[in-house]
């Protein structure tokens, strides 16, 4: 990789530093309502001084934690210590994810409320999360 800079080193392994905690909370709301539902970003943590964010086909190394809408948590990085890694906009993880970590920064924290059909949809991810649910 001669030649490469800072920016297309970061371009090409995008790192998200610390403990990126992404909270995806599972909403239980079935029916027709909830497919109108839409994907909602906070940002829970602001970077100064970003000069390059995620987009499609960076690769992402990030912390999260997944919880149901009554708080209990189906599945964390966390405990593993290790980055869950996934190329941005690839369809390698749910809908919610691909968009809703597009424009981030490194070092910075979101919490994604995601509507069942941009997460697991009907069929959900049996036992921990039912269908029709996600956040």
């Amino acid at each position: 990789m001669t030649g490469a800079g800072p920016l297309t080193l970061m371009r090409i392994s995008w790192v998200v530093n610390g403990l990126l905690v992404l909270l995806m909370v599972v909403q239980a709301w079935a029916g027709e309502e909830e497919k109108k539902k839409k994907l909602q970003i906070g940002v829970k943590k602001r970077v100064d001084n970003c000069t390059v964010k995620s987009r499609k086909g960076d690769t992402l190394h990030m912390h999260y934690t997944g919880k149901l809408e009554d708080g209990t948590e189906f599945d964390s990085s966390i405990p593993r210590k290790e980055p869950f890694v996934f190329t941005l906009g690839a369809g390698q993880v749910i809908k919610g994810w691909d968009q809703g970590l597009l424009g981030m920064c490194v070092g910075e924290k979101r919490k994604l409320v995601i509507p069942s059909d941009m997460g697991y949809g009907d069929r959900g991810a049996p036992p921990k999360i039912p269908g029709n649910l996600i956040r």
